[in-house]
């Protein structure tokens, strides 16, 4: 089975004195739970945006189940980031004036789902919020918020999702549950999950973490 991610001698740089990247090879199994890691401007998030497709790198490939991205247009690319990767992000990103459904909904009809409203009542109740879907972003709190962010990042089924500083907005308790929360539905969707994270106790809770500075991988391992 081709692995949902592969990443092959990946360079980034920013200008010829600034090097995000200096070719980073990782390959990531289906299924699999990993943490990046890193003091700040070690590279995660340039890895992340490379990853994604919304930057393109100065050399290497981003493989995502055997495509490679240099290689597909741009309605290429966004039409497999609907279909194929879920995002979760620190500040939730949701659109303030749609409803927890409609925020849900639309990340499926993006998808070319059929009846995307009831997929995304189904997620709802999955993460918890079966009660709260008319609910607007502003009446909800940051863990309720979150769960709808988890909701829209996984109605799609997707093969890999890519998490921001997922619990970085949270107080311990709530972080901790929705931690619990990704892995449990991305284990049952045998979803590949990958976490960019300074909380060294979330990253502790995936079975891989990848250390980064200064644009390389300095570790790779379990916790």
């Amino acid at each position: 089975m081709t692995e949902p991610l592969v990443i092959e001698d990946l360079v980034r740089r920013y200008s010829p004195e600034v090097t995000a990247l200096a070719g980073i090879s990782l390959a990531f199994a289906a299924g699999s739970t990993t943490a990046i890691v890193g003091p700040s401007g070690s590279g995660k998030s340039t890895l992340l945006g490379l990853i994604a497709g919304l930057d393109r790198p100065d050399g290497g490939r981003v493989l995502i189940e055997g495509r490679d991205l240099a290689v597909l247009s741009e309605r290429e690319r966004s039409k497999l980031r609907a279909q194929r990767l879920g995002f979760v992000f620190q500040s939730y990103r949701l659109m303030p004036t749609l409803t927890a459904l409609e925020n849900v909904a639309l990340a499926a009809e993006l998808a070319g789902f059929d009846q995307p409203d009831e997929r995304a009542r189904t997620w709802l109740a999955r993460v918890g919020l079966a009660e709260r879907v008319g609910h607007l972003p502003a009446l909800l709190s940051g863990g309720e918020q979150q769960r709808v962010a988890v909701a829209r990042a996984l109605v799609a089924g997707p093969a890999l999702i890519l998490a921001d500083e997922p619990t970085g907005n949270l107080d311990s308790k709530t972080g901790a549950a929705i931690t619990d929360l990704l892995l449990e539905l991305t284990r049952d969707g045998n979803t590949t999950l990958i976490i960019v994270t300074h909380d060294e106790a979330l990253a502790g809770r995936m079975a891989r973490i990848v250390r980064l500075a200064d644009g390389r991988v300095v570790a790779d391992g379990a916790p």
